[in-house]
Formats: C-alpha cells, structure tokens, sequence
C-alpha cells in the first residue's frame, strides 16, 4: 500500500495533490472538523503543509502590521496543532512557503510580517508566475536532507527558486537550522535535524511537476510520466 500522506487543506491543492501521487504516496486531505490533529498524525506516514495566505501573528505574540491580511484563525489553530503533534510523533514534515511559516511559529518561532517594508530589500521575493525561477538562493552548507533532495536543481551552490511571499521567519525556533538563504539574507529553507525529516521551503516545488525541476535525477527517472503541461497554482 502507498503511504497515506495528509495534506493540509488550502484553496488550490491540485499541485499538491498530484505531486504526492507521482511520488508513490497517497494524498489525504484531513477536515479541520472531523480530524483533530492527533487522529491525523497517527492516521498517516506524513504531513506536507500547503501555501496560503498570511498566518496571523496573534500566534507568536505581536500585533498585526498594516500588511497582513487573510488571516484564517481556523486553519492557523489547526495547521499549528497538526505540527505539534507531528513533531511529537516524529512524523517526516514538509512545509511549503506558508507551511514553513507555521511550522516555524508552531515550535516557538515568529515572522517577519513585510519584507518589503520590514526588511527593505530589492529583491523580489513575490513573482506572481508560478512557473517561472527567480534570483537563486545559496544554500547553506549542510549535511541535512533538503540540499540532497535539491539534486542536480543545485548549481555552485545556488538554487533558482519560485516564491511569492511577503513574510519570512525572522526568529527561529529552537532545534531548527538555516540551509537556503536568498540573497537579501531572507531565510529560505529551515531544517530540524534532530527530526527523521522535518524540512521547510519557501519556494513551491510543486509547481514544476512537468520539468521535475526540484528533484535529484535519480528519482525523477524512477517516476511516472509526468502531466501534460497546464497551469498549476499552489
């Protein structure tokens, strides 16, 4: 039997969805009403947190900045207890853009809530094509999984990657390491290794199902066909 893999609920899951699928897993979208997050961590072989909007910084104790907007309190509760548990459990966790977000306020964290105005940099780090790769990122140097499941995407150590975001981690949970910064310092990937897998990106991987971009050749090669070329929004 394939692995069952929860899927976070958001509003545009079929990148998401069919990129567990060519992996060889099982999709599973838990409801925030009917799967507590327990019943879903001991339910499933591992949890992929979605992209979205804003997460509310009520969750790492500050007021909100003029920017945030889309706040779900709903799913910011739920997606922080769904990570609670699974780091618990020691369930593998990958996190995408809003997903490492949560993941890093769920184990203490907090966010910057506007790089732009934050941060103040030139760098664009909200590029409204899903399918199109950005200024590259430099990946720290580190023996953590997200810098081998890069595979051959990794060039002189770099990383051109897809993102729109205007928040980024700004205080970094305990435990968790840096391994992809851009080239403003905004952090870009975070790593838990003392977890069998716990990796968060802020680019989205799962737009590029037909190229395989983000994924070492060894595996792509292992994989179906890939879909016909089409317009995925993660």
């Amino acid at each position: 039997m394939p692995p069952r893999i929860a899927i976070a609920p958001c509003r545009k899951m079929t990148d998401y969805v069919t990129s567990v699928r060519l992996a060889g897993g099982d999709p599973w979208e838990p409801s925030y009403a009917a799967d507590p997050a327990e019943t879903v961590v001991s339910s499933c072989a591992g949890l992929l947190l979605t992209g979205g909007a804003d997460v509310a910084p009520a969750t790492y104790g500050e007021a909100p900045h003029s920017t945030v907007t889309d706040v779900d309190a709903v799913r910011d509760e739920y997606e922080i207890a769904l990570v609670r548990a699974a780091l618990a459990a020691r369930l593998p966790v990958l996190a995408i853009c809003r997903g490492l977000q949560v993941m890093n306020v769920a184990a203490g964290g907090s966010l910057v809530q506007d790089i732009p105005s934050q941060v103040g940099t030139a760098v664009a780090h909200q590029v409204p094509n899903p399918k199109r790769r950005h200024r590259p990122r430099r990946q720290c140097r580190s023996r953590k999984p997200a810098a081998e499941l890069m595979g051959s995407a990794v060039v002189r150590g770099r990383l051109a990657v897809n993102s729109r975001h205007h928040q980024s981690v700004q205080r970094i949970a305990a435990g968790f390491v840096v391994t992809s910064l851009a080239p403003d310092g905004v952090i870009e990937a975070l790593e838990l290794p003392e977890a069998p897998f716990c990796v968060g990106v802020q680019w989205h991987p799962e737009n590029f199902l037909e190229s395989r971009t983000f994924l070492p050749s060894s595996l792509a090669s292992s994989l179906p066909p890939a879909p016909e070329p089409g317009t995925h929004f993660g």
